[in-house]
């Protein structure tokens, strides 16, 4: 996975509550191989008539160049399935908006590569209001933590931790390791003080 620190895209409003990962992709659709890409299953059933016709009024069929997804509050609710996230990545989106996330998706966004910038309900009801119906151009900067549009500019919260992952494009393991030679010192060191901590080895 490829970090980054600033992303310039388009960005498109969903002016919904509660999107939860079963909304973001349907279970019937997860025995999909990731390899064919989820892309296609994002939102599906809003996106889509009884039918399975693309509705040319739904925000993300009218901007289908949008790799920003500005939302509204509680925002991945729902089952913890990193599937959820898969199908905003497979679909071009670096970045989601909101005020509020579920937990379980905002940590597997991360993993993913995916920021959840969560704004105030203020600043979420700046960029709506800047957003309208289009998309405009955006930027997003990690370091600063902030998202502009035109003469718009907010702060977004993100975990130092999490800036660290989406930055170096690090995952669990990779911001563990990073700690590596400290772990092997203490390691080392409890072996001596408290041998009887460890399991006895064959000469």
């Amino acid at each position: 996975m490829a970090g980054w620190t600033r992303h310039k895209g388009r960005a498109v409003f969903l002016g919904l509550d509660n999107i939860d990962t079963d909304q973001l992709i349907p279970a019937r659709f997860m025995s999909t191989p990731r390899a064919q890409g989820y892309g296609q299953f994002l939102l599906h059933d809003l996106r889509n008539d009884a039918d399975g016709a693309p509705d040319p009024d739904f925000p993300l069929n009218r901007r289908p160049d949008a790799s920003v997804l500005v939302s509204g509050r509680n925002f991945g609710t729902g089952s913890s399935r990193e599937a959820a996230v898969y199908a905003l990545v497979d679909a071009g989106f670096r970045a989601v908006i909101a005020p509020s996330f579920g937990d379980i998706f905002a940590a597997n966004a991360v993993n993913n590569g995916l920021l959840p910038a969560q704004v105030t309900d203020e600043a979420q009801a700046e960029l709506a209001a800047t957003l309208g119906t289009g998309t405009a151009d955006i930027s997003l900067d990690l370091e600063t933590r902030t998202v502009a549009v035109g003469n718009l500019t907010v702060a977004f919260d993100l975990d130092e931790s999490w800036r660290t992952k989406l930055v170096n494009g690090w995952d669990d393991i990779d911001l563990t390791n990073r700690h590596v030679d400290e772990i092997s010192a203490f390691a080392a060191n409890r072996a001596k003080s408290e041998p009887w901590a460890f399991p006895l080895t064959s000469e």
